[in-house]
């Protein structure tokens, strides 16, 4: 069959896509997923959305996202609850290298009109009660970070992108992206043969491997990043907590669980979302050790998650010298639920060659060009 173009991916960053460019006009487009929509690392994620980042680009992603999810229960006509609750991130400074950056990122945040503060640790208290005090020094917080159901938002998304013509087929695994002379001329999967000139890859953690087929190189790989659920209960914290030097992440959702979650620094690049005890042993001391009154909880249930991981830990929304008509939004590093709201529509720009909303250059595929990309790894904090 014909398609004007292929997004490859069904999760929140491909159907943010395919709305996006429907809602611009574009008409023939097709979604494919090997799985179903949320069925990789968007329902599996942590499901929060801050403002609260060191980079400026991050910084503007992230805002004008959050804006977005403020009104997009009404854009997107969408007839449930999105669950969006904007009740902060509290993150803490254990040490005090991470009070100083924390400062400088706060200033940075003011600048570019995110509402975040320096708390002290009483102030910190006031908001979070059960916080030991003898875990951290200080905080920052911004009020209108928060929590957004990843399952529900996708929905939106993908019921509004429908309703505009999109097409999107389920259960179905890309095989092979047929190119001649730097074209794109076919996509074929395990069900059908897609005429197409235009793909857009999607693909969460398999982005690597539909590149490969293309003949694309990006340096990206996954890995495994794992959560675990509580037992629900009466309400006892409104944000997320969260410590980048004590490995931990904490809210509880609108119906009463905590989930929370935390990395591995050993853990081995690849597909793999298992489950691991070690996990849930760290996880247990982390958050007896910051939130010891959540130690009192249940475990329901922990999962494992893809983290498409790019070696500056930023995101490429791009498109590349390569291949013709091919464009990629991937290497989101564990955060691309929460800009996706802006992946749509910068890509959305650059594919309709429209003017853009912020300069993409530092999101561009070729940043990595002439570069060692283990060296940036390293740098990275």
């Amino acid at each position: 069959m014909k398609a004007n173009m292929v997004i490859i991916g069904a999760g929140i960053s491909g159907v943010s896509i395919a709305y996006n460019l429907a809602k611009k006009g574009v008409k023939d487009i097709v979604v494919v997923d090997q799985g179903y929509f949320t069925n990789g690392a968007t329902g599996r994620c942590g499901a929060g959305v801050r403002q609260q980042w060191a980079t400026e680009m991050n910084c503007r992603l992230a805002k004008k996202s959050i804006e977005f999810f403020e009104n997009a229960k009404e854009t997107l006509s969408y007839p449930g609850d999105l669950e969006f609750k904007q009740e902060g991130y509290l993150i803490l400074a254990t040490t005090e290298d991470e009070e100083k950056q924390f400062k400088k990122n706060v200033e940075l945040q003011n600048r570019l009109g995110i509402p975040s503060k320096v708390l002290s640790k009483a102030e910190a208290i006031e908001i979070v009660p059960h916080l030991n005090p003898d875990a951290f020094l200080s905080a920052t917080f911004c009020k209108t970070d928060g929590h957004l159901n990843p399952f529900k938002m996708t929905e939106a998304y993908y019921l509004a992108a429908q309703k505009l013509g999109v097409t999107f087929h389920f259960y179905e695994t890309v095989k092979t992206i047929k190119t001649n002379k730097n074209q794109i001329e076919q996509v074929i999967t395990d069900k059908d043969v897609y005429e197409t000139t235009i793909v857009i890859n999607a693909a969460g953690g398999y982005a690597k491997e539909i590149g490969t087929m293309a003949g694309v190189e990006i340096p990206v790989y996954s890995e495994n990043h794992e959560i675990l659920a509580t037992e629900p209960v009466e309400k006892m914290q409104g944000p997320m907590v969260m410590s980048f030097s004590k490995n931990i992440y904490c809210q509880q959702v609108p119906h009463g669980a905590f989930l929370m979650g935390r990395s591995d620094p050993d853990v081995k690049k690849g597909h793999d979302t298992e489950s691991t005890w070690k996990f849930l042993d760290e996880m247990s001391k982390t958050v007896v050790d910051i939130l010891p009154k959540i130690g009192k909880l249940r475990v329901v249930r922990q999962w494992g998650g893809s983290y498409n991981m790019s070696p500056d830990r930023q995101p490429i929304i791009s498109d590349t010298d390569q291949l013709d008509g091919f464009y990629m939004a991937c290497g989101f590093s564990g955060h691309g639920f929460m800009f996706a709201p802006m992946t749509g529509l910068l890509l959305s720009e650059m594919i309709l060659k429209e003017p853009r909303s912020m300069d993409m250059s530092f999101l561009h595929l070729n940043r990595f060009k002439n570069t060692d990309h283990q060296d940036i790894e390293k740098s990275v904090v």
